[in-house]
């Protein structure tokens, strides 16, 4: 084990990574990673406490695809129990961690803050203390675009500061990546933070907007629109989402040398190997636009119940995808409208409707 501040610890594992646990395994995000890693002769280790945040029917599909791949293996358990968290983990030996599970949800998080406290704090402190107990190679962990809050200069960079989280999921989120930070730099632990921008795409969550109006439309009832629609969007495909997590995942950031000046547009620290890292489309979207495009794919019209913004939104976001490019080479792109089509056409099945 390394001493605080030492400099000189490099951790035993290096890329290309092999074996990779990933939390949140069962969840949206989490269930497309691991089928990417997996498809691409990865052994991965899915650990997922399978909460009832939403359908758990959905949740043990994802995770009943997954097990059919004889290199998955997988631990159900909230990571808030560090002894099945530690088990599983020593069982597994990872040489890289992804840490994706947490309480979602940013609207949910002004009805039970404290369920976003024990998941998101003090399970991610469990993982970073796993992370640091095994001495991976790299530990990756989710953070949000809610962390720039009410910044105004658009596109978001993660150079920019970002104190001024509007939800407590945004609080919680950015309490990781300062967590994070402190673990990269006492234990010389290679973390990467990576914030996502309004994630969408087939085997979605049901809280989610376009979840919500895809089902509403089909079923004839209205659907609620937000800021009466003045809102903009940097909408990014799932897909494209995990495969920027992919190639980062091999880019674990090194702590800068004595004397070594940071590039400029780069989020790595000064002091410990830590790094920021948007993953968004890079461009916005009317909401407005965005419904148009929906019933287009429909073939119906929606009913758009007009209201005021709710309480912790923020009426734009954007992202500055040059650092995830420079790092690897890699930008997401689907365009909206196909994207919309991808999971229309997964919710039809899917639901039989």
């Amino acid at each position: 084990m390394s001493d605080s501040g030492d400099q000189t610890f490099q951790p035993p594992f290096r890329p290309p990574f092999r074996r990779v646990l990933v939390t949140g395994a069962a969840g949206f995000i989490g269930y497309h990673l691991c089928d990417l890693l997996l498809r691409e002769g990865i052994a991965v280790h899915g650990y997922d406490g399978m909460n009832d945040y939403y359908d758990v029917n959905l949740k043990r599909r994802r995770l009943q695809m997954l097990k059919q791949h004889p290199a998955f293996t997988a631990t159900e358990a909230l990571l808030e129990d560090m002894p099945a968290l530690s088990a599983a983990s020593a069982a597994f030996a990872p040489d890289a961690i992804v840490h994706l599970a947490g309480q979602a949800g940013v609207r949910y998080s002004l009805e039970n803050p404290r369920a976003y406290l024990d998941s998101n704090l003090v399970g991610s402190f469990n993982v970073m203390e796993i992370a640091r107990e095994l001495q991976v190679g790299h530990l990756m962990m989710a953070s949000t675009s809610s962390v720039y809050g009410a910044n105004e200069v658009m596109p978001f960079a993660e150079t920019d500061k970002a104190d001024t989280p509007l939800t407590f999921y945004a609080a919680t989120k950015k309490a990781n990546e300062a967590m994070g930070h402190s673990y990269a730099h006492l234990w010389s632990l290679p973390v990467t933070m990576f914030r996502f921008f309004t994630v969408y795409g087939p085997w979605g969550r049901p809280d989610m907007a376009l979840f919500q109006f895809v089902d509403a439309i089909l079923e004839g009832r209205p659907i609620d629109v937000y800021n009466h629609g003045e809102m903009c969007r940097d909408f990014t495909y799932v897909a494209d989402l995990v495969r920027g997590i992919r190639l980062l995942l091999d880019v674990p950031p090194l702590r800068p040398a004595p004397g070594e000046a940071v590039r400029e547009g780069d989020s790595l620290s000064p002091v410990a190997p830590w790094r920021v890292v948007n993953i968004g489309n890079g461009e916005q979207v009317r909401l407005t636009d965005f419904i148009d495009a929906i019933e287009a794919e429909l073939g119906m019209p929606a009913i758009r119940n007009l209201m005021p913004m709710q309480k912790g939104d923020v009426p734009a976001t954007w992202a500055d995808a040059s650092l995830l490019r420079r790092l690897t080479g890699y930008a997401p792109a689907m365009p909206v409208r196909d994207g919309i089509a991808q999971f229309v056409a997964w919710f039809r099945d899917y639901y039989g409707k």
